[in-house]
């Protein structure tokens, strides 16, 4: 962020700075939350993650409240701009990241209230999720530092992501087919594959919003050759 004659507007800008971090570090343990829930169906962890999207909401409601103040108040113009309105992308993705950890956990409720679940079911989920949480602990270590080129492994790890879901999906499909009886069962960890995967493109989308606050570059919906030729340009 650049450095500005008055105190309070560079006072504002690391406030809004300094909250989207925190809210995704809120993000970030409700994630992890939500795996350890699958272990575990620890009622308490579940009530915990629901606890936290109470806090994750009134942050994105409080940054969106001080960015608006900084556009109506000092009408910032090139860089400011766009870290602000980078800001308030990045508060969407991670409020919806947290709705993603608020399904994971409602469903391990409904997993462990029909018993606990059998192994085999557990691990076809834990690679993607050590990934997807990989991801977002990425995201937030280059939000805090505005690393733009953390995008470009970002990128690549979501691409891992996606083939490891279409694994997961071919497996649990084969043991629906195999074993009738399963179908609830790989039915619900179907939905948690479904709910990390859009953490892991969540947790992309914030680092492009990065890379657009730092450089200007608008890397939405471009491919990870795209994602490293744009900053090698820079």
């Amino acid at each position: 962020m650049n450095s500005h004659t008055s105190t309070e507007y560079d006072e504002l800008m690391a406030r809004a700075h300094k909250l989207v971090v925190q809210m995704g570090e809120h993000v970030r343990r409700q994630v992890d939350d939500a795996v350890e829930s699958l272990a575990s169906g620890s009622p308490e962890l579940i009530s915990r993650i629901l606890r936290h999207e109470a806090v994750v909401n009134q942050l994105e409601r409080s940054i969106d409240e001080l960015a608006g103040q900084i556009i109506a108040r000092r009408q910032p113009t090139a860089g400011d701009l766009r870290f602000v309105l980078a800001v308030v992308g990045t508060t969407t993705d991670l409020e919806r990241i947290g709705d993603e950890a608020k399904k994971i956990a409602l469903q391990a409720r409904s997993i462990f209230a029909n018993g606990r679940p059998a192994q085999p079911r557990t691990v076809e989920v834990r690679r993607m999720a050590a990934i997807v949480q990989d991801m977002l602990s990425s995201a937030i270590a280059a939000l805090e530092t505005l690393e733009p080129r953390a995008a470009v492994a970002l990128a690549r790890r979501d691409e891992e992501s996606d083939l490891v879901f279409q694994g997961v999906l071919r497996q649990l499909i084969s043991f629906m087919i195999e074993d009738p009886r399963t179908i609830t069962a790989c039915l619900d960890f179907l939905f948690v594959a479904k709910s990390l995967e859009r953490i892991g493109d969540h947790a992309r989308n914030v680092s492009e919003h990065i890379v657009y606050a730092s450089t200007g570059k608008d890397v939405r919906h471009t491919t990870l050759q795209e994602i490293e030729q744009e900053l090698r340009a820079t």
